[in-house]
């Protein structure tokens, strides 16, 4: 009788549910989602952080670099978790921007910033990020430098062939500041109150090493494990560990590392081709990618390639990055002077995309890009190069129209190759 009674009960409240819902017109198959009331008892979800958004293509958790052209070619932005690792420039002018745009986007979010660096201290990296580009102010700051930069070739809408249409268009002007990523002015600075109301902490070498360290033979440089031992700390003790949800609001630690591999850490990779640490540095990131895969936290690391002399060094630097993006200056090249290039202080060069929960290598979808720095805006431009291999017949693209097929007669013009641009 009771068993009778309690099927009874469950059929009545079952059939008080069915009826409610056909009352309100609300069918049994919903999604699962917060309730009006507030209560949070409907499974799991992605939870929204500031300054994020999903993948489109995977799912993964990504924030903006602080360039939103960047992003676009990283397929949406930068994953949490992962590694981007900048190839410094030769001169070391413009690497350092692109780490600071990372840095201004998490303070502009509010993310948490771990900056270290065995150069500069902390605090001066901090003072000299480029100010945010907000609402109206964003629009009319990219027309005036467009404006003041304007150049007769810009204004020609050039025509290509069809399956140079199909590249993806890049955004090098802002839309909205609203949308995923924001832009910066990098004639000023950013506001004293933001950096104050930032949540960062700061790793200078030349002030850290002074502690002994019991370092075993053949491990880590004191550099190395030091920086380790302090990014450990952070995000446990501050609870970006995913294994060790935070009790507060969650969010998002953003790890800059300045200089990453120069005899400043400690490192002889780059004096010597066979140096006694030439294993260091791949332990070193080893063992960072093992601690940022569990945490919500994204890394960024400029590192001088160019003065690494054992290329298999940096063959396994690039394997242990997610993401490594190189720049090429045009300062002291013979690219500097070549008024094909007139319009472009460096090439930059997409090495490799993440290839996250998936099983095939994603590869960029544009190949031949150049950047140049304005007076306020940093920009990435797609050009496209076309070299004479036939001198009888070649098909060239001017800045006015389309030209057909024509011979080539005993023109030395034409024996130099042409680089014609298209901004998008």
């Amino acid at each position: 009788m009771a068993a009778a009674a309690t099927c009874g009960s469950v059929a009545a409240s079952t059939g008080s549910a069915v009826a409610t819902a056909s009352k309100n017109n609300v069918t049994s198959f919903q999604r699962r989602g917060p309730r009006a009331s507030g209560t949070n008892d409907s499974g799991p979800r992605l939870v929204s952080i500031a300054g994020t958004r999903p993948s489109v293509r995977n799912g993964q958790l990504l924030v903006s670099t602080g360039l939103p052209a960047l992003d676009q070619l990283l397929g949406g932005g930068l994953a949490v978790g992962t590694v981007l690792l900048i190839e410094e420039d030769k001169y070391n002018i413009y690497s350092p921007l692109l780490f600071k745009y990372f840095l201004a986007e998490g303070i502009v979010n509010g993310h948490t910033l771990l900056v270290a660096s065995a150069k500069e201290d902390p605090a001066n990296i901090l003072q000299e990020l480029p100010a945010p580009l907000l609402d109206d102010k964003c629009k009319k700051e990219f027309d005036e430098d467009v404006y003041n930069h304007k150049t007769p070739e810009s204004n020609i809408k050039m025509k290509i062939a069809w399956r140079y249409q199909l590249l993806p268009k890049m955004e090098i002007g802002p839309v909205s500041s609203s949308r995923f990523g924001h832009y910066y002015d990098a004639s000023k600075r950013m506001p004293q109150e933001l950096i104050e109301a930032s949540n960062w902490h700061g790793f200078f070498l030349p002030e850290k090493i002074s502690s002994t360290l019991k370092v075993e033979p053949c491990s880590l440089t004191p550099g190395y494990t030091k920086l380790l031992q302090f990014i450990q700390n952070i995000i446990y003790e501050e609870g970006f560990d995913g294994s060790n949800p935070q009790k507060k609001q969650r969010n998002i630690l953003r790890i800059g590392i300045q200089n990453l591999g120069s005899p400043l850490w400690g490192d002889d990779i780059c004096c010597a081709e066979n140096g006694g640490n030439s294993h260091s540095l791949t332990k070193f990131l080893y063992v960072l990618r093992g601690l940022l895969r569990t945490s919500l936290s994204a890394c960024i690391i400029t590192m001088p390639t160019h003065l690494i002399q054992n290329k298999a060094i940096i063959a396994r630097v690039t394997t242990l990055s997610d993401i490594v993006v190189g720049l090429e200056s045009f300062i002291g090249s013979e690219r500097e002077t070549n008024p094909l290039y007139k319009d472009y202080h460096g090439l930059i060069h997409i090495r490799q995309i993440p290839r996250l929960n998936n099983l095939i290598c994603d590869e960029s979808d544009v190949k031949d890009l150049a950047f140049k720095l304005k007076r306020k805006l940093f920009t990435i431009e797609c050009i496209t190069k076309l070299r004479s291999y036939d001198l009888r017949s070649q098909i060239y693209f001017l800045s006015r129209h389309l030209q057909r097929k024509f011979s080539i007669k005993k023109n030395p013009y034409f024996k130099e190759p042409h680089t014609l641009k298209k901004i998008y």
